[in-house]
């Protein structure tokens, strides 16, 4: 009997032990459950310019499984077939709007350029012409232009058409001296600019390794803005970027539409 009193004593003793040391272990079980922190995605933005002359590596783009914004050059023969299709597939489109170069033939800007050599109302004329010839346009994006994205007279009217007809300016930054982020801001025009040139060169070769330098800014940046072409370059540019997209996804990087990535 006395045996039997000692042993249920006991195994009190024990369940009440056990029960203390299971409790004192909760919160670390709580805690080690909890998720962690979400990594940030690095948002990515393809511009792919020179559409609207049937030129090479366009059907290569349109079947890319990215967004990206089709830049569509006006008054060429395949201006609205091009920015048509682009709309259809889900494409957003701009105007890839001519503007004179510091350096450059005047045959390569195609018709309605805009030069430092017009009126004001010439120039709103044109940019207004532009705007009108290539369909679902929701902004608009410079067709070389160095000398013209660094002219504040010129620049002032196409961001003022810009902002009247609701549209945003991509600054393709074919020049250092560019006045389009000031007048933009002063204005009050949504803005962004490219980062990352793919084929200013149009060997497959240097185009490999631009592919290299937009992994580096995405791996740097939050956001990276990459224009490449159809033409010349468009089919060793449109399978590089192919190749690319899973690197990217892996570096963090979101595919997202243009207007996204607009100030």
């Amino acid at each position: 009997m006395r045996r039997m009193k000692w042993w249920n004593k006991r195994l009190a003793v024990l369940i009440m032990a056990g029960t203390t040391l299971c409790s004192s272990s909760l919160p670390l079980q709580v805690e080690a459950s909890e998720p962690s922190e979400p990594t940030a995605k690095k948002r990515i933005a393809i511009v792919i310019d020179d559409f609207g002359n049937g030129m090479s590596g366009t059907e290569q783009m349109m079947q890319l499984p990215i967004p990206f914004a089709a830049a569509v050059m006006p008054f060429l023969p395949t201006t609205k077939k091009d920015a048509e299709e682009a709309h259809r597939l889900g494409k957003e489109v701009l105007v890839h709007m001519p503007m004179e170069p510091q350096v450059g033939k005047p045959e390569w800007l195609g018709p309605g350029a805009i030069t430092t050599r017009l009126t004001d109302e010439e120039v709103r004329q044109r940019v207004e012409a532009a705007i009108a010839d290539v369909p679902h346009a929701i902004g608009i994006n410079n067709h070389m232009g160095s000398r013209v994205t660094a002219d504040e007279r010129v620049m002032r009217i196409v961001l003022t058409v810009c902002k009247e007809k609701k549209l945003f300016f991509l600054d393709s930054r074919t020049t250092n001296k560019s006045v389009i982020k000031k007048l933009a801001s002063e204005l009050g025009v949504p803005t962004t600019e490219n980062d990352v040139f793919m084929d200013d060169v149009y060997t497959r070769s240097h185009i490999l390794k631009q592919a290299l330098v937009v992994q580096k800014h995405v791996k740097s940046n939050a956001d990276t803005v990459v224009i490449g072409h159809v033409g010349p370059p468009g089919k060793h540019t449109a399978d590089v970027l192919k190749q690319s997209i899973p690197t990217l996804q892996g570096l963090g990087g979101e595919f997202v539409p243009l207007s996204q990535m607009i100030h």
